[in-house]
């Protein structure tokens, strides 16, 4: 028997690792689920009374500007029905791309999303991000709003990252935080306190202040922006924080 270095190599190389990941698909139940929850968000929307609160004054008709929608993770809920009663009944053209954890139960709210109209983009801090982020800023140059929850996907609850900072800062839209309260509802025990609507609800939309991003800024500024968006998502938040 030989012996020595080279006896003790593996019998096979070990396979490269790519560094591309794949985000999971969505299987056949995910996509039952999703068509069921889709109608079940038309049937319960078509029952809620809404207020808009537009401080800024930003949603007199559409925007004009292709924007980004800063909204907590636990007000996924009745994101894109807010998306086509207060943007896409004035400019029915407009398109929008929201940001999906490349996970399996992003795999869900992947296909929720291809039922509203909203092309899910899949990445998130963990995985799959610097994709995620190339991929936003190709749709933002397409003509594309984004919408992103700047707390997911795994929280901590109202507590913004630095991702949503680095979309703006490189696809030069402007942040619009979005957030409302419902009088009507479930709040289940998750890390995000996900709210459910329940029927005939009344639903106060409360639209904060701008932010915008300069394209050349150092990583004070970056941190700076930050917590003002976390401030002002707060402010506009109704709920107690967690």
């Amino acid at each position: 028997m030989p012996s020595g270095p080279a006896s003790r190599q593996p019998p096979h190389p070990a396979p490269k690792v790519s560094g591309v990941v794949v985000p999971h698909r969505a299987r056949w139940h995910q996509k039952l689920l999703a068509a069921l929850i889709f109608g079940l968000v038309r049937v319960v929307a078509f029952t809620v009374r809404f207020r808009l609160e537009d401080r800024p004054g930003f949603f007199n008709g559409a925007p004009r500007e292709r924007i980004i929608f800063a909204l907590w993770h636990n007000r996924l809920a009745l994101s894109s029905v807010l998306w086509s009663r207060f943007v896409l009944r004035h400019a029915p053209e407009r398109k929008i791309a929201g940001l999906v954890s490349a996970s399996r139960d992003g795999g869900l709210l992947a296909a929720i999303f291809n039922y509203f109209g909203i092309e899910p983009v899949r990445g998130s801090s963990s995985r799959r991000g610097a994709q995620a982020l190339r991929e936003l800023v190709t749709r933002a140059e397409a003509g594309y709003d984004l919408a992103i929850t700047p707390d997911g996907p795994r929280g901590p609850c109202y507590t913004v990252q630095e991702g949503v900072i680095s979309v703006a800062q490189f696809s030069g839209l402007v942040i619009i935080p979005v957030s409302y309260h419902l009088s009507w509802k479930i709040q289940l025990r998750s890390w995000d306190r996900f709210q459910i609507p329940l029927p005939f609800t009344r639903c106060h939309v409360i639209i904060g202040q701008p932010l915008r991003v300069p394209r050349e800024i150092a990583a004070e500024g970056r941190e700076q922006l930050r917590q003002e968006l976390e401030r002002e998502l707060r402010s506009i938040t109704l709920d107690p924080a967690p």
